[in-house]
């Protein structure tokens, strides 16, 4: 019987062979482009087999999709996490900053997520895919949200609407990042976002 000492070992060294497939399938896309990239290609750039790729994704989408996915749940995370006096515009600001601070501090990784995030929103496939999971994103974020101020979710239509604000915040944010954009041109665009839809999302929130 493995102890958990071994079996958390084997978990890590799990993460870390999917965390190498998933970099090296993400640099792809973003210097190639979704259509010209392979599973051989990404295989062949991290060192592995096909076999092992498979073992972890079921396609060079599931990769981007999986990426979305781990997005959105640090999304929900934050929020979760954040005082419960704080006014609702700067817990979304804040949990919706915090896959977009990675980004910030490290500029090459920042670059590469951004030309990826771009390859997500131009590629139908993958933006339907996006789509998909901003549904999720919402949902997790109304759920939480609803806790934060006793709602019944099902009852009142605060914690959807203001979760489709943050969500919409958070595209506005991804459709103006350009090529270039440092960390402060990057918070500075969140800012400017959540300042549009904070009066709403304070407003909003009072209500009972």
């Amino acid at each position: 019987m493995a102890t958990r000492s071994e079996t958390t070992l084997a978990e890590r060294k799990r993460q870390l062979v999917a965390e190498e497939l998933r970099n090296a399938a993400l640099m792809l896309l973003a210097t190639r482009g979704f259509d010209a990239v392979t599973v051989d290609d990404i295989v062949a750039t991290a060192g592995m087999s096909r076999r092992t790729f498979f073992r972890y994704f079921a396609s060079k989408e599931d990769v981007v999709v999986r990426f979305l996915a781990d997005m959105g749940t640090d999304v929900v995370t934050e929020l979760a996490a954040r005082p419960e006096n704080e006014p609702t515009s700067v817990a979304l600001r804040r949990a919706i900053w915090r896959p977009l601070s990675g980004c910030a501090d490290q500029p090459n990784h920042a670059e590469r997520i951004r030309i990826v995030v771009r390859l997500i929103l131009d590629t139908p496939a993958l933006h339907a895919r996006w789509l998909e999971r901003q549904i999720q994103w919402r949902s997790g974020l109304a759920a939480e949200l609803a806790a934060r101020h006793g709602l019944d979710p099902s009852a009142h239509p605060y914690p959807q609407m203001a979760a489709g604000m943050a969500m919409l915040a958070l595209d506005a944010v991804l459709q103006q990042w350009r090529p270039g954009d440092d960390e402060h041109r990057l918070a500075e665009l969140t800012d400017q976002a959540f300042a549009v839809v904070a009066p709403a999302l304070d407003a909003g929130a009072d209500q009972r």
